[in-house]
């Protein structure tokens, strides 16, 4: 088995790409299928093959992947979740309520935000009322200067590092992924730490994202890829899964089996009232992703 780890979907695929890693599966966010579709790069699956995927996932999340996957024809959903505001209730004297709690010069040195184009681009915009698919160049612009104008308050931009940051109380504040939060709970509590960490999705909305299984176009083994993914959504590999990664499953049987406590936290599985301003990121073209990333150059070089 060969397995690689990517931090975000931009750095994954050019590697699909180039085809110079033959994968038979890859795992990237709804946008990004969305891509790879358009471009040729995966191909339809065989759900005969996949019968656990036909039984077990819940059709809301098919309903949401046929938004960039029409017919369901490439991709089973795996895990979901939001893109939120995690702070420590010892550091902060008012909990954060929305995006532009992360503007607040108290916070300076004390703010972690997402080094990733998309995720601080959906913040910037969502703070202004705006969507976070925007194409207006305008609303961009308003985006790009208030990333600029927060850098001097942010102490980092990280990924997956603001997990280990949080916990070790270096930081009020950070962006991070809804799948987190019970693992960083738990090891709070496992270390007996003396603050608290909790996530919320702010107000003006956010994203709300589905990763799913996909089989590229080169791959050599689509057989045994179905094979992989049906595996993957057998209930009761579901719920290991989900109790070692801590990621919403979109598996209805796999949920059924959690304790109750754990299918009633609001963090991992927000219900529709939390969701009403949420967004899924789509693919904008290669012209919209030029942009984004000039802009994203003028952030992080000012």
């Amino acid at each position: 088995v060969v397995y690689d780890e990517f931090e975000t979907n931009e750095i994954m695929y050019p590697k699909v790409e180039a085809g110079s890693s033959a994968y038979d599966v890859v795992c990237p966010s709804d946008y990004m299928v969305q891509k790879m579709i358009e471009n040729d790069l995966i191909q339809e699956l065989d759900y005969d093959k996949i019968p656990n995927a036909k039984e077990n996932i819940g059709a809301e999340y098919y309903e949401q992947a046929a938004a960039y996957d029409p017919g369901n024809k490439y991709c089973v959903p795996y895990c979901w979740g939001t893109v939120g505001i995690i702070y420590n209730k010892t550091l902060v004297d008012t909990p954060p309520t929305k995006w532009a709690d992360l503007w607040d010069e108290k916070y300076s040195d004390e703010i972690l935000m997402m080094d990733s184009i998309k995720d601080c681009f959906m913040v910037a915009l969502k703070k202004n009322g705006f969507s976070s698919n925007s194409l207006d160049e305008s609303e961009l612009q308003i985006a790009t200067e208030d990333l600029i104008a927060q850098k001097p308050l942010v102490q980092a931009y990280v990924i997956d590092q603001v997990r280990d940051k949080m916990i070790g109380g270096e930081a009020a504040v950070g962006v991070i992924y809804s799948g987190e939060i019970m693992y960083i709970q738990d090891e709070v509590a496992a270390q007996n730490l003396p603050f608290s960490l909790e996530y919320v999705i702010p107000e003006e909305g956010t994203n709300v994202w589905l990763d799913s299984w996909v089989v590229p176009k080169n791959a050599k083994n689509k057989e045994n890829a179905e094979k992989w993914i049906n595996f993957l959504c057998r209930p009761d590999v579901a719920v290991k899964n989900f109790e070692y990664i801590t990621y919403a499953t979109p598996n209805k049987a796999a949920k059924e089996m959690l304790d109750e406590e754990i299918q009633n936290n609001k963090a991992v599985f927000p219900d529709a009232k939390q969701l009403k301003n949420c967004e899924v990121y789509r693919y904008l073209g290669d012209e919209a992703d030029e942009l984004y990333n000039s802009l994203w150059k003028e952030v992080k070089s000012d």
